[in-house]
Order: C-alpha cells, then sequence, then structure tokens
C-alpha cells in the first residue's frame, strides 16, 4: 500500500509508507564496554545490555533511516539502560537523550485504561455496566440490543461501524483548543456488532473511555491523568497536553525518507486514544509500576487485581492466538518465543513508540524513536531472541481435509471490519479453502474446525456470532491482523439483473458491500449510465478509505489527477472512469497491451494498466490482432461500472504463493 495511515498501533506501522533504507547522519552510538555473556534469562547487566542495545540500534537505525531515537530497559525493580541514540533535530545536530520528548500515539490507550480501572477499583466504573450510565446523558446509536460497556471498550471490541471517525489532526490545530465532549457528540459512529464479539482496533472506542473517565471524575481528562497518573508516577515530563516546555524539547518529526515532517495538533486537543507525549525517564517508571504489582515507590497506582487484568489477555481469536488485554496487545505471538508478553505500539506522523512487559520475568522495555516506520518491530524481534530465545523448535501442523459440504459454512465475500479496503473471498477446492484478495490468492490448510493455515504457515481462524454461525475471520498477517474481517451476506435483490448475466456477482458484491446501491426498490438499471459525481462518490466507496474520514479530501484529489474538464453532472466516459480508478488504485502495470479504438492520450496508460491486470467488465474482448477495444469514449454504463470496481477493490485471482 502506497498509504501512510495515520493511527495509532503497532500492528498499523505495517501499513506506513513504503519505508527508506538510505542512511542519516551519525547515530552518536560509542561502543560500550566489554561486558560478561549475555544471559538467557533476560537483561542482567548493564555493560552487556548497553553493548547488545548500541549494536542494534546502529543497525536498525541505518535499516529504517531513523534520525533519533531513545530506549529505556527495567528489569527487577530497576532501571538499568536510558539512553538516547542519533539526533532530535538534525539540522541542529541536537542529540537525543533519556529527556528528549517524543510523542508516544497509541500507547496513549495504555494509559486511558489504566484511568479506567483506577475508576473500577474506587467502585465509581462497572466493567460490565452499560457505558452509557458514565457519558453523563450522551446516548450512544446501538442497533443490537446488546449494552455496550467499558470492558468492550477497553478490549477493543465495541462493534462501532467507524472505528477511526475521531483521527483528525494537522499542524493548524497545535495552537488552538477542541473540547472533547462536543466533539465526540457530534462524531458518535454506531454500535453495528454484538459488543464483545468482534476485535477491531478502535481509535474511537478509547476516545469515548477517556471521556467517561472525564465525566465520572468530573474533571477534564487532562487534569485526572495528572493528578492521579503523571504526578504520583513522578512523570513530570509526560502529557496529553502539548506544552511550551515539553514543545522546547520534543524531536522532530520525519518520515520514513529522513524528510522533515511539521508537527500536528489534535482535534480534539486531549486525545485519549493516542495524544500523550513522554519521555524515556518517565516511561521507565510507567513500566516499573506495573512490574510492581501497581505501586510505585511506596504509592499504589492501581490495584494488583486491575494490574492482573491488564496484564492478562481477555479476547482471543483462538485459544492459541490472544490478541488483547484490557489495554495491551499481543499482536506477532511468534516473535514472543514462548514468553508471556503484552506490549502496545502507537505512530503519529512522525513518531512512533513501543512498549513491551514481561510480567513473569520482571522484565519491560520502552522505545520511541522519530519516523513513523517498523524499526520498533525489528528492535523487539532482536531483544527476544537474544535475551529469550525460543527454547522449543515449532512444530509443525497437521491437516485435515475438509468436505465441500461443511465448507460451504466458510465460503463467501468478507469485508475488514476497519478497514474496508481489505475485501477478500473465500471458496473451497479439492479438501482445502481458498482466499483471493487484492494481495494475492492463498491457500487454506484446516488444522481442526475454525482455525486454519496458509501457505506460509500464517494461522487464520474463523469465529462465530451469538448465532453460533461464522461471522469472521481473523488472519495475522499484516494488514489484516489490525481487525476481524465480517462475512458479507450477498443477496440478488434485483429483477432487471437476469441471473444468467456475466455482470451479477459483480452487481451483487457491491450492493451488499453498501458501494453501489440500485437506481429504484429492486431495480438497478443495468445499462444506464452514471454522471462524473455519481461515478466519483461510488468509487470512493468501492476503494473504501472512507472509513478514514481525513483521508477523504486527499484521496479525491488523487482521484482527479490528470481528469480534463472534469463536469460533476455530466455523463461519464469509460476512458474517464478507468483513469479515476487508476489514480486510486494505482494497480502495477503488467505485459505491454495494445489498444484498438479511439483512446485520449491522457487515458492510454490507464487503461493499458488495468487491462494488463485482468480488470476488464464482461463485454471487453480481445480482436483478432491481440489487441483490446476498452471501447473508451463510450459512455460507461452501470453495469460495467461494477464489474471494474469490483474487480479493482475487492479481489481478482493471482497466483497462488508458494
Amino acid at each position: 500500500m502506497n498509504k501512510k495511515i495515520r493511527t495509532s498501533s503497532l500492528a498499523v506501522l505495517l501499513l506506513s509508507a513504503t519505508i527508506a533504507t538510505a542512511c542519516t547522519g551519525p547515530t552518536n552510538v560509542s561502543p560500550a564496554p566489554a561486558a560478561d555473556k549475555v544471559s538467557l534469562e533476560g537483561p542482567q547487566d548493564a555493560k552487556e545490555l548497553e553493548a547488545f542495545a548500541d549494536g542494534v540500534f546502529a543497525d536498525k537505525m541505518k535499516k529504517f533511516n531513523t534520525v533519533g531515537s531513545n530506549f529505556a530497559v527495567v528489569k527487577d525493580g530497576k532501571v538499568i539502560l536510558s539512553k538516547g541514540y542519533g539526533y532530535a533535530d538534525k539540522e541542529k545536530k541536537t542529540p537525543v537523550d533519556s529527556n528528549t520528548v517524543f510523542q508516544i500515539g497509541s500507547v496513549t490507550k495504555s494509559f486511558t485504561a489504566l484511568a479506567a480501572m483506577q475508576l473500577v477499583d474506587q467502585g465509581k466504573i462497572d466493567l460490565k455496566q452499560d457505558i452509557q450510565e458514565y457519558l453523563g446523558g450522551m446516548k450512544v446509536p446501538n442497533t443490537t440490543g446488546k449494552k455496550l460497556t467499558m470492558y468492550d471498550l477497553l478490549t477493543y471490541a465495541g462493534g462501532f461501524d467507524l472505528p477511526d471517525i475521531a483521527t483528525g489532526s494537522s499542524p493548524e490545530f497545535v495552537n488552538q483548543d477542541f473540547p472533547l465532549k462536543p466533539y465526540i457528540a457530534s462524531h458518535m459512529p454506531t454500535v453495528v456488532r454484538p459488543p464483545g464479539e468482534a476485535y477491531t482496533y478502535d481509535n474511537f472506542g478509547f476516545m469515548l473511555a477517556g471521556y467517561a473517565v472525564e465525566n465520572v471524575a468530573g474533571k477534564p481528562f487532562s487534569q485526572y491523568m495528572d493528578e492521579h497518573i503523571f504526578k504520583p508516577l513522578g512523570m513530570t515530563s509526560t502529557s496529553v497536553r502539548f506544552t511550551p516546555e515539553l514543545l522546547s524539547r520534543m524531536a522532530s518529526h520525519y518520515n520514513p525518507a529522513g524528510e522533515f515532517e511539521p508537527l500536528e495538533g489534535f482535534n480534539p486537543t486531549e486525545r485519549p486514544q493516542g495524544g500523550m507525549v513522554s519521555t524515556a525517564n518517565d516511561m521507565a517508571k510507567y513500566l516499573l509500576m506495573y512490574l510492581n504489582q501497581g505501586k510505585y515507590e511506596g504509592k499504589e497506582i492501581l490495584s494488583p487485581k486491575g494490574v492482573e487484568q491488564m496484564q492478562t489477555y481477555q479476547l482471543f481469536a483462538d485459544k492459541t492466538i490472544p490478541i488483547t488485554t484490557i489495554g495491551f496487545e499481543g499482536y506477532f505471538r511468534e516473535k514472543m518465543n514462548d514468553q508471556n508478553v503484552v506490549l502496545k505500539g502507537g505512530n503519529v506522523t512522525g513518531h512512533s513508540s513501543l512498549i513491551v512487559l514481561l510480567p513473569d520475568k520482571n522484565t519491560g522495555f520502552y522505545m520511541s524513536y522519530n519516523n513513523d516506520s517498523m524499526m520498533s518491530l525489528d528492535v523487539y524481534e532482536e531483544f527476544m531472541n537474544h535475551y529469550y530465545p525460543r527454547k522449543t523448535e515449532v512444530s509443525k501442523s497437521t491437516y485435515t481435509a475438509i468436505s465441500e459440504k461443511e465448507a460451504q459454512d466458510y465460503v463467501g465475500l468478507y469485508e475488514n471490519t476497519r478497514l474496508a479496503s481489505l475485501r477478500a473471498k473465500v471458496s473451497y477446492s479439492d479438501g482445502k479453502l481458498v482466499m483471493e484478495s487484492a494481495a494475492g490468492k492463498h491457500t487454506l490448510n484446516m488444522i481442526h474446525p475454525l482455525l486454519f493455515e496458509d501457505e506460509s504457515g500464517t494461522k487464520l481462524t474463523f469465529n462465530k456470532n451469538e448465532a453460533g454461525q461464522i461471522a469472521y475471520y481473523y488472519y495475522t498477517q499484516s494488514p489484516d491482523l489490525v481487525a476481524y474481517s465480517q462475512k458479507i451476506n450477498v443477496t440478488s435483490p434485483f429483477t432487471d439483473v437476469p441471473k444468467d448475466s456475466p455482470y451479477k456477482s459483480y452487481i451483487d458484491n457491491l450492493h451488499a458491500l453498501k458501494v453501489m446501491s440500485g437506481k429504484s426498490s429492486g431495480l438497478f438499471d443495468p445499462q444506464g449510465t452514471m454522471t462524473q459525481a455519481e461515478f466519483s462518490d461510488v468509487l470512493l466507496r468501492a476503494q473504501g478509505w472512507l472509513v478514514m474520514p481525513y483521508m477523504t479530501e486527499s484521496n479525491k484529489k488523487q482521484m482527479m489527477t490528470g481528469v480534463p474538464d472534469y463536469q460533476p453532472n455530466a455523463p461519464i466516459t469509460r476512458q474517464m472512469a478507468a483513469v479515476m480508478i487508476q489514480n486510486l488504485r494505482q494497480v502495477e502495470p503488467g505485459t505491454n497491451v495494445k489498444l484498438s479504438g479511439e483512446t485520449d492520450a491522457w487515458a492510454e496508460k490507464a487503461i493499458q494498466a488495468l487491462v494488463s491486470q485482468g480488470i476488464i467488465d464482461p463485454d471487453t474482448k480481445n480482436q483478432s490482432d491481440g489487441s483490446v477495444n476498452f471501447r473508451s469514449k463510450q459512455l460507461l454504463k452501470r453495469q460495467e461500472a461494477s464489474a471494474l470496481l469490483d474487480q479493482a477493490f475487492n479481489y481478482y485471482t493471482l497466483p497462488i504463493r508458494h
């Protein structure tokens, strides 16, 4: 994908813009003194740990073009390393140190969960009570008939239709103030899946949880965090809000190419799902509190029971695949090396962070750095392999064939509950399931009913709804791991679409996905034309990024690149539609395609790219001379639009990966 998703999640770091590998300037890493042999039970010797960290950060900062980073490790109640690497500002050559301020993105969610759990300790919040009891009269639209609870919000299972609706950020917001309550009230999504039923990484859910803390405590969210978390922990350089003093120590922001990015503020200003800033020294105190059963320097920040709930997995895709605790996550289980690990990652434009806790080993680490890349994942893997290597080999899975009859419960069209742009089709073939998506085609071997594995060994679970029907899958590979994908009920509602029409499946899919509706009740009007504005709206829905509102304007602009004489009320031609599709889909051109018939020069490359990948309507055929007549200047029919959009943005057949 070539779009950066500005949302705070370690998993979503994998969806960021392409990572450049050119190196920056010096990383001010000096070799540490020689140390004793590494312990395989975690970091024990400060000199050995520093030597290890120096080497890892020198390597990974070069690989990911990272300008500056910090790293703190705690174990057995002590900070054994807190160190900076590289530059906070490469132009001024300002070095990073343990007091350099970074935005920690969605690591903030763990603090919001901690605040909520403090109020649970005090009996002011019941985790299983309807969340509306704590919202001061604010109503949450809910179509499911099942109450939404604080527990659901803190375990990423609220069931909202637009989990990223509240993600506004911009440089112009830095010096403005936007209150939390009116923003939530005007951006309230709807609960459309029974709370607790499906995992979806949910920014809005944590924003709402933060507002519940504010309302129950009777004071602004930032004031509550200052009084009940930051000050008791001695986190003097940590805040929900930007302050002049903290901004003066904040690392500059860069993209993965090493280019400067301006600091962005938020709307609302106080962002419980991802708005905090902190330092390595402060975050070390935060980790020590968790590893000391909620106490720090004799003060109880959270009860041992609350700490246990935050460090115990609550939501599982399969009993072998944990996803979330209260406030923390368990992505990338294969990197845990059979250890009990909880973690939380975060990123904003130009900054990324990660905290990792190994409660059974009384060990944790924190890191931040000033670009939004996957470097944290590499450092995490190096740390685990160095100090907690896997002691047993991963056993090879054994498979059982699935019958065609059994497979019918699984087959169908699925859409990711967070990122509507991720869609897949599951079918049956020769004792296995086959998954097709825009990313490719995979065979799924059954380990046992509901648990499958693809040809690379990556696990996929199918999950049931409250009625006991298979309604979701969860794929443990990026980018699918940000949420369950929901099975879509595909029907044939249009009486004017013949059963034998080659367009029928495309029309039915787009209707089921709420991308393209009929012209009237029961009628699709397959031969009808579309205006340029109508097609634009349908195209944006097909692309699937409307669930990320902050991306809408940039996508509209990108969609129109190179399109001449756009007239919203004029009918759209096939060549204009092809260019607009290619602008958003960015299909890689395959073999050279020779076009016959008339096509304007501005549309040729887009049409050739789509045709080369098989994104064509059923009536587009190869000519006897091998050329393709795309009928470029004809008006686009509604049935043709459905075929092009379904293939471009849902799934299409590519070779199975071996």
